[in-house]
């Protein structure tokens, strides 16, 4: 979530996979003189009611060195709230403090881009109930890599594939349905339909933004495919694997 945060609107995005998580206001419940004064008599209880909430999280690559600091050291030091590059970190180069209500402020801002974000869709019910049958439907029967037309051959290409696509991006998910493997974000990257002699690969983005050297994909836009994706590419030998993996990569920077 702090990573989808951090990058909306974004055209360079950030990695955040060095990252980690910062209590803001520190998790020790032995709080310091100074984080006492700043919270005020409640210390405790606010302590106890904000410390995960959204308002009181960050992310850094400098956990170890603020430790359980004060507010305006965590601020000013090297690495610090002030120096930091991040967008989440933007409101805290100039605050004095750190309590309750500037940690109901910064939820609010958060929450208000989250909700842009993440945008609930307005559905009619027809057709809610329409999607609904549908999961119920898929739900009866669950896919498993025993489905599918691997050879060994494949099948070891394949896992080497695997290996790589989710080794892309933290947040990629896995899925199988009963004509191919998916790969996805928000939405599908990659297809992967398993063949005796052969991996099909169906990448979502279009034909003529694919950077394609070799010429190994082809446009199935008017023909119709298995997959999600207008762009058809197949992996026969575990060589083609470094390379296609660089075609994937680019339908999974176009989605983020």
């Amino acid at each position: 979530m702090l990573t989808r945060l951090e990058n909306y609107k974004r055209k360079e995005k950030i990695s955040t996979n060095e990252y980690t998580i910062e209590h803001i206001m520190p998790q020790n419940p032995n709080l310091s003189k100074e984080w006492q004064r700043d919270l005020g008599e409640n210390y405790k209880e606010i302590q106890e009611k904000y410390l995960h909430t959204l308002g009181n999280l960050t992310l850094t690559g400098y956990n170890s060195e603020y430790k359980d600091k004060p507010f305006k050291e965590k601020r000013d030091m090297q690495g610090g709230f002030k120096q930091s590059p991040l967008k989440l970190n933007d409101g805290l180069r100039d605050l004095q403090t750190w309590n309750q209500e500037t940690i109901e402020k910064r939820a609010e801002d958060l929450a208000n881009k989250a909700l842009e974000i993440w945008a609930m869709p307005t559905l009619e019910q027809a057709l809610l109930d329409s999607y609904k049958q549908e999961m119920q439907n898929k739900s009866k029967k669950e896919y498993s890599l025993e489905n599918y037309n691997f050879s060994q051959t494949t099948k070891e290409i394949f896992k080497a594939l695997h290996k790589d696509i989710v080794a892309l991006d933290e947040n990629i998910t896995q899925s199988y349905t009963k004509l191919y493997i998916a790969y996805k974000l928000e939405t599908n990257i990659v297809d992967i339909v398993p063949q005796k002699s052969k991996l099909k690969l169906y990448l979502n983005i279009p034909f003529n933004e694919l950077i394609d050297e070799k010429r190994m994909a082809r446009n199935v836009a008017n023909i119709g495919s298995w997959g999600n994706g207008d762009v058809e590419v197949s992996i026969e030998s575990a060589q083609d694997i470094a390379y296609c993996l660089g075609l994937i990569r680019q339908a999974l920077e176009r989605q983020l």
